[in-house]
């Protein structure tokens, strides 16, 4: 004989509120960035310099993949309402990280083709108009660090209210975001780099410096770009088992029971929103008294859990 009692709950529960700070922060870098690569290629065009034209094309891969972050929080929120997608939009935000971090790998991949074909193949190298290029750019990426952290740093703290069981990174980090803060700090890491091997160039004749630093960088872009690929697609492909949340739901259901005669046969724990999960629980028991009720209760300390479906099949 099997007892069921499947209790899911409405589309119309919130998920996930949203980030309003990244939103308006994410765009506010895309200005900035933007404004800047057009200033670059026009001063490019307009003086004739390859350094420029180069730093602002360059500028630009980085707008782009900013833009696709800001656009990703739009149609999340726009579609936050929409019955069609039953866990709600947030995995849009998580698409565009995953994509963002594809798109910086092959940044990193052109970063390390030209400065490999720089090192076979050495150019002359104008010292004072590259490093004034490299100390602007720098510190736009500076101020637009600090927009995007601040961001972060905003939503993190209204989120960890009711929240103490995990690490705060790996609990509340919004994926989206931090593939708008990568794309920055690459840039501003890639702008220090240049900076330290163009004045060793100019004062020391070292001009191999600058694209060995430029493949340093490169390997440190591909690094920070693996990274939020495997976060990114470990929520994709709904690979949370390994979550402390799980271990944590298997500890307290073997409790709920004092007879020890209750057994999981089946757990499905996947990501819904930035900090919820949704569940699916069935258990075997020889409990007559025990009820989804009653596991829902022993459960209830968990306020990550915003969907739950509880099964029971009783054995005589």
């Amino acid at each position: 004989m099997h007892a069921h009692d499947l209790s899911p709950w409405s589309h119309s529960h919130v998920f996930d509120t949203g980030n309003p700070a990244a939103e308006w922060g994410t765009r506010a870098v895309l200005w900035i960035t933007a404004t800047m690569m057009v200033v670059e290629i026009w001063a490019g065009w307009w003086f004739n310099s390859m350094a420029l034209l180069a730093d602002g094309w360059h500028m630009s891969s980085h707008a782009l993949a900013i833009g696709l972050s800001a656009f990703a929080y739009v149609a999340a929120r726009r579609y936050a309402r929409d019955s069609r997608f039953a866990f709600g939009t947030w995995k849009i935000e998580v698409l565009a990280g995953y994509t963002s971090a594809v798109f910086l790998l092959g940044i990193a991949a052109l970063m390390a083709f030209a400065s490999i074909e720089r090192l076979l193949v050495p150019q002359t190298i104008q010292f004072p108009e590259a490093i004034a290029i490299a100390m602007v750019g720098l510190v736009v990426n500076v101020v637009c660090a600090l927009i995007l952290g601040r961001a972060e740093h905003d939503h993190g703290h209204a989120s960890k209210h009711g929240h103490k069981h995990y690490h705060h990174r790996e609990y509340h980090h919004d994926l989206n975001l931090r593939s708008a803060y990568l794309h920055v700090i690459a840039d501003a890491v890639t702008s220090v780099l240049a900076i330290v091997a163009l004045v060793g160039g100019m004062a020391f004749g070292w001009n191999w410096l600058d694209p060995v630093m430029g493949i340093v960088g490169a390997v440190l872009v591909a690094r920070w770009a693996w990274g939020l690929l495997q976060d990114t697609g470990r929520v994709l492909l709904d690979r949370e088992m390994d979550h402390p949340v799980a271990e944590e739901i298997r500890h307290n259901v073997t409790n709920v029971d004092p007879t020890q005669s209750t057994q999981i046969a089946d757990l499905h724990l996947w990501r819904v929103g930035n900090s919820k999960y949704a569940c699916i629980l069935s258990l075997v028991t020889h409990d007559a008294r025990l009820t989804p009720a009653r596991v829902k209760a022993c459960l209830c300390e968990h306020d990550e859990l915003t969907h739950v479906t509880v099964e029971i099949h009783q054995c005589e």
